[in-house]
C-alpha cells in the first residue's frame, strides 16, 4: 500500500486572517480610510471650480504630472486608481461577506428582538449599492467622457459645467453624496471601533468628528453642482 506523501497545505496568515469575522472587519476599516483619504482630497479639489477654469483646469493637469521626472506622465494618477480600486473592491466584498454571514447566523425566530438601529445604520447597504452604482456613471460621465454628449478631452472645467447643466445629472448626484454622507457618518464610527481608536472616553469625540466629517464632505461636494445649476459657476 503506497503511502501519501504529500504534505497538506497550511492556510497562510492571510488567508486565516480573511476568513475570520475580525479580518474582514479590519480590511473594511483599512480600506475605509484610503477611500476616505481620498474623498478628502478629491473634494478639496473639486472647490478649485470656485477660482475658474484656469484654476481648475491647472489642477487637472498637474494631476498628470506629480512625480515627474521619477514617474511617467499620469503614472501617479494611475497608481492611485488602482489603489483605489482595490480599496473599493475589498471594501465592497468584506461588506457583502459580512452580511451574507450575518444573515446565516441570524435565528429568524429572534428577528423581531433585534434592537432597533439607527437610519445610518438601516441604510449602510442600499447605500453602498448607490455609491457603487454612481461611481461607475461618475467615471463614464467625467473620465472616459462616455455619457457627456458635450464633453472635450483636455478641458476638465468645461466638462464638468456641461455635465451639472443637466438637471437629472445633478439630482443624481445630490442623492449619491447624501448616501455618502451617511456612509461616512457611519463608517468613521464603525473603523475607529474595529481599530481599536475608541473607547468610552473618547466616544463623543468621535462620534462629533464623523458627523462633522460627513457634514463637511457632503456640503462640499454637493456645492459643486448648487453652484452650476445656480449660475454661481459658469
Amino acid at each position: 500500500m503506497a503511502l501519501d506523501t504529500r504534505t497538506e497545505r497550511r492556510p497562510s496568515f492571510a488567508g486565516l486572517l480573511w476568513r475570520s469575522t475580525v479580518g474582514k472587519k479590519t480590511a473594511m476599516a483599512v480600506s475605509g480610510v484610503v477611500m476616505l483619504l481620498y474623498l478628502v482630497a478629491h473634494m478639496l479639489g473639486n472647490l478649485k471650480i470656485f477660482f475658474g477654469s484656469d484654476e481648475f483646469n491647472g489642477y487637472a493637469h498637474w494631476l498628470r504630472t506629480v512625480g515627474e521626472p521619477f514617474l511617467h506622465h499620469e503614472w501617479f494618477l494611475w497608481i492611485a486608481r488602482v489603489v483605489l480600486l482595490a480599496a473599493v473592491l475589498t471594501h465592497g466584498v468584506a461588506a457583502f461577506q459580512l452580511s451574507r454571514r450575518d444573515i446565516r447566523a441570524r435565528p429568524s425566530k429572534y428577528v423581531h428582538k433585534k434592537p432597533r438601529q439607527s437610519y445610518a445604520t438601516r441604510t449602510m447597504r442600499w447605500g453602498g449599492v448607490i455609491l457603487a452604482l454612481f461611481i461607475v456613471w461618475h467615471i463614464l460621465d467625467l473620465t472616459t467622457l462616455t455619457v457627456n454628449p458635450r464633453a472635450e478631452a483636455g478641458h476638465p472645467y468645461q466638462n464638468l459645467i456641461a455635465s451639472f447643466g443637466r438637471w437629472p445629472v445633478t439630482t443624481l448626484y445630490i442623492v449619491a453624496m447624501l448616501a455618502l454622507g451617511l456612509h461616512v457618518r457611519h463608517g468613521f464610527w464603525s473603523a475607529a471601533q474595529t481599530l481599536g481608536v475608541g473607547s468610552a472616553a473618547r466616544d463623543r469625540v468621535l462620534k462629533t468628528v464623523a458627523n462633522l466629517l460627513a457634514l463637511v464632505l457632503t456640503a462640499g461636494f454637493v456645492a459643486v453642482p448648487v453652484a452650476v445649476v445656480t449660475g454661481a459657476v459658469s
